[in-house]
């Protein structure tokens, strides 16, 4: 059974040593003079090993969970946990008092495999421009809540509150993985929950009544620019993906004759293979693009290196030139909340269906959280409605009810 916080915080030595288990080789250690520490047991080339990962209650469960989450990472890479805390040992000692930078390097390092080219960029930023510069040569082990405090109190005096928390998340993971690589015993920027400027909930600007809708599509299509971006502008409201993942697009993924778009679990946010259902009005759109970019990778190749997507401010760009304010009318992202709110108000489509489109975590009664042909007919069919309901919108229709759509 696993462990508690209160049976945790309750344990007391006996006349001997002995372990609490918890889940996945993770246990308590009680030793007889009171000290409870963190044990991982493991087997790695046929041996078994033993991992430690932190005194309790400097370490608390949950944080021992994940650092045994991250050790099982490694093992599953084909990569010795105890091996790694080693070297980073051996690193750090090597390369004088620079442990933070050394770990947050390491960690950026193993971690970006997982990310969007985009994430990995973006983090890095963070760490060379926020945190690298004051705590990369303190040793990560004796780095306090107060001074990665100041750290973060330097970013927010810039007007970055968003920076500022995204800084404090970056810093935890560093940590943690200090923690489970034992170079660090706690993390202390888990000690700072509250102590940011909170972050004010900002939604992306969305045109979301229909008499505004028809006029924008209009412009869409009478957009002067390159055929490339006119169709990365027609598909957006079509296929209301993240930008990130419309200006990602490969034609490898592209079945046109299926009339699907499979994007990998790498490109998309929850990591998770996700399926866009193509409408005729999208196939038709990418079979004109793709004489021009088919012969390459991405469908929306840049201008100077065709051999990359365009770039991630082309479509706000292409918005802002039709007359568009990105600030307080419509982004590229904007056409999300466009399509889901229409698409449940309007055409009254289940919820549950538009949520699984938007690729966005929907447990079910089982506690499934994702699955990715789940809806799948029934998002085939809204998407070809909503491809056609923009149609009679585009033609200046003031409202269309639901038996006036063709369900395709």
């Amino acid at each position: 059974m696993p462990l508690n916080d209160s049976a945790v915080r309750q344990a007391k030595p006996t006349d001997k040593a002995r372990k609490l288990a918890d889940e996945r080789g993770l246990y308590l250690l009680i030793q007889l003079t009171g000290g409870k520490l963190w044990r991982f047991d493991y087997r790695f080339g046929g041996k078994r090993k033993t991992l430690a990962l932190g005194r309790y209650p400097d370490v608390s469960l949950a944080e021992a969970r994940k650092a045994r989450d991250r050790a099982r990472e490694l093992i599953a890479a084909g990569d010795d946990p105890g091996l790694v805390r080693r070297q980073l040992k051996t690193a750090s000692a090597e390369s004088g008092a620079s442990a933070f930078e050394l770990v947050g390097r390491e960690w950026h390092k193993r971690k970006s495999t997982q990310w969007t080219e985009s994430t990995r960029v973006k983090t890095l930023a963070v760490l060379e421009k926020d945190l690298f510069p004051w705590l990369g040569t303190r040793p990560l082990s004796e780095i306090g809540a107060a001074e990665l405090l100041q750290t973060l109190r330097r970013i927010e005096a810039r007007g970055a509150v968003d920076s500022a928390h995204r800084a404090k998340q970056i810093a935890g993971q560093v940590f943690r993985y200090g923690i489970a690589t034992g170079l660090a015993d706690r993390n202390p920027a888990a000690d700072l929950q509250g102590a940011l400027t909170p972050v004010s909930k900002k939604h992306f600007p969305a045109i979301t009544e229909l008499r505004e809708v028809g006029p924008l599509l209009k412009a869409i299509d009478g957009y002067k620019g390159s055929l490339i971006v006119r169709s990365a502008l027609s598909l957006a409201p079509l296929l209301f993906v993240r930008p990130g993942e419309l200006r990602h697009a490969e034609w490898a993924e592209i079945d046109l004759e299926q009339g699907e778009w499979r994007i990998p679990a790498s490109k998309m946010k929850k990591r998770r293979d996700f399926i866009v259902p193509l409408a005729r009005q999208a196939v038709a759109i990418l079979r004109d693009l793709q004489p021009l970019t088919g012969h390459g990778r991405y469908v929306f190749q840049g201008v100077r290196d065709h051999n990359r997507p365009m770039s991630e401010n082309t479509v706000n760009n292409a918005l802002r030139r039709m007359g568009y304010d990105t600030r307080t009318e419509i982004t590229g992202h904007g056409f999300r909340a466009m399509a889901r709110t229409i698409l449940h108000e309007t055409l009254n489509v289940d919820v549950a269906v538009i949520e699984h489109q938007l690729a966005h975590q929907v447990p079910d009664v089982l506690g499934s959280a994702y699955n990715r042909t789940k809806f799948l007919p029934q998002r085939k069919t809204m998407m070809q409605r909503w491809a056609d309901y923009l149609d009679q919108l585009r033609k200046g229709a003031d409202v269309v009810q639901l038996d006036q759509v063709r369900a395709g």
